[in-house]
């Protein structure tokens, strides 16, 4: 507890720069008493100290502690709101979310890339890469303009099934005048968690996948296998 009874422990988090700063100003403050006590002790009878001068410094300590005070309440109100947040993004846990990116992820041997193809096209290819760099599949992507939406089966381009996981998906295409094409691309994927980092909502796609959730384009119920007779 600092000056008068404003400040301690139950106003603070730990780790936060309010917590931070309420322990420098106590050592601060600390320091200062101590000077002021040795100083009174040893003051000359005719000659006193002037009371205005160490009444303003505990007047200037008072002051901080009060923002301190007030960034403490702040930094609370924060945590709750990510609190909320992250309550709120509970509900897209197990949902399929189309979002803006070129990350996709490989969820049980499936994946689906969205990309919309301008006018004018003369070539496009679909290139996916694994997280070495390497390239697992290239194929034509459709030239015809408009949205479409790539179903891959996680299979190379020897038919080998590829690890679930994440993968990198470049559309890349020409015009007619060999000018690269501006070809906007979308994800999907199903959500398997929720987070705040740094004051921004995030989904979990996967393991190895984070969005934010400003991203998310579209939400839709999650496709089951059909099962067998």
């Amino acid at each position: 507890m600092l000056i008068g009874n404003s400040l301690d422990s139950s106003n603070l988090i730990e780790g936060t720069k309010s917590s931070e700063s309420s322990d420098k100003l106590e050592e601060e403050l600390g320091r200062f008493l101590n000077l002021l006590v040795t100083q009174l002790k040893n003051q000359d009878p005719l000659d006193p100290l002037d009371a205005n001068e160490f009444t303003s410094q505990l007047v200037a300590f008072a002051g901080v502690e009060q923002q301190i005070f007030a960034n403490a309440n702040l930094e609370k109100l924060l945590k709750l709101e990510q609190t909320n947040q992250i309550s709120a993004l509970v509900d897209f846990i197990g949902s399929t979310v189309e979002a803006t990116g070129r990350t996709v992820p490989l969820q049980d041997g499936q994946a689906e890339i969205g990309y919309t193809m301008p006018l004018s096209a003369n070539t496009a290819t679909l290139t996916i890469t694994n997280s070495a760099g390497r390239t697992v599949f290239q194929g034509d992507a459709d030239k015809s303009s408009g949205k479409h939406v790539f179903a891959w089966d996680g299979k190379n381009n020897s038919g080998i099934l590829q690890p679930d996981g994440a993968y990198n998906v470049l559309i890349s295409g020409l015009d007619f005048s060999g000018n690269l094409l501006e070809i906007t691309q979308t994800v999907f994927g199903r959500v398997t968690g929720a987070g705040v980092e740094d004051g921004l909502a995030n989904l979990f796609l996967g393991d190895d996948i984070t969005i934010a959730q400003d991203t998310v384009l579209a939400i839709k119920e999650t496709k089951t296998a059909s099962a067998g007779p």
